[in-house]
């Protein structure tokens, strides 16, 4: 199975820095995305930001210019810098991967970091 562990969440104040990571481990031959959704409170979970094999990337427009997705492939790790944080921001934040194991493609979640932005 692949497993996917993120890191990196906590308290920040408004416009504040938070650095997400999340790895990728288990019987994993290729990762074809790597993304990173959020759920705040009541609220349904949401597409935050994504980047593909081919590093093209796809941001929600609430967070275009403020947030940075990158990954090392080398490491199957994905990371989330998020930068000018808003009370808003606060969610829990979920990786998410759809992977190539070998007995087939599956999509799998992390267990989600918690990011709190307030004052």
């Amino acid at each position: 199975q692949v497993q996917l562990v993120e890191s990196g969440g906590g308290l920040v104040q408004p416009g504040g820095s938070l650095r997400l990571s999340c790895a990728a481990s288990g019987n994993i031959v290729s990762i074809s995305s790597m993304a990173w959704y959020r759920q705040a409170l009541g609220k349904q979970r949401e597409l935050v930001t994504i980047i593909n094999s081919g590093d093209n990337i796809n941001y929600a427009d609430s967070v275009k210019g403020r947030f940075t997705i990158s990954r090392d492939n080398a490491k199957n790790t994905v990371y989330l810098q998020m930068d000018s944080l808003k009370p808003e921001d606060t969610a829990v934040y979920y990786c998410n991967a759809w992977v190539l194991t070998p007995t087939g493609n599956g999509n799998f979640w992390g267990q989600g970091t918690q990011v709190t932005v307030s004052s």
